[in-house]
C-alpha cells in the first residue's frame, strides 16, 4: 500500500484555483468572514451565548463569505448554510 503523496506547493495552488470558481478567493472571504465576526462579537448578548451557537454563527458566516465571493449559484452553500443554522437546536443548544 503506498503513501499519500504529500501536498506540494503546485497541489494547493491548484486545489484554490478549483475552489476560487465556486467559493471565490480566500483573501476576499478572509475579509467578509472576518468583518461579519467582528460586527457580532461587539454586541452584548455575543458573551451570552454558548459555544455551539458562536460556531454556528461563524461557520454561517463562511459560507455567507463564500456566496459574496464566489459563486452565488453554488447550491452546495446554501445547503450548508441551512445546515449550520440547524445545529444548535440538533444539538439541543449545546446542553446534552
Amino acid at each position: 500500500m503506498s503513501k499519500p503523496k504529500p501536498n506540494t506547493h503546485a497541489d494547493i495552488q491548484d486545489l484554490l484555483k478549483e475552489r476560487q470558481t465556486t467559493h471565490g478567493s480566500f483573501i476576499d472571504n478572509s475579509r467578509v468572514s472576518q468583518g461579519l465576526k467582528n460586527v457580532v462579537r461587539s454586541e452584548p448578548n455575543w458573551n451570552k451565548l454558548e459555544d455551539i451557537h458562536k460556531e454556528a454563527i461563524e461557520y454561517i458566516f463562511g459560507k455567507i463569505s463564500r456566496i459574496l465571493a464566489g459563486d452565488p449559484t453554488y447550491d452546495e452553500a446554501w445547503d450548508d448554510l441551512s445546515g449550520y443554522a440547524s445545529l444548535p437546536k440538533k444539538f439541543n443548544h449545546g446542553k446534552e
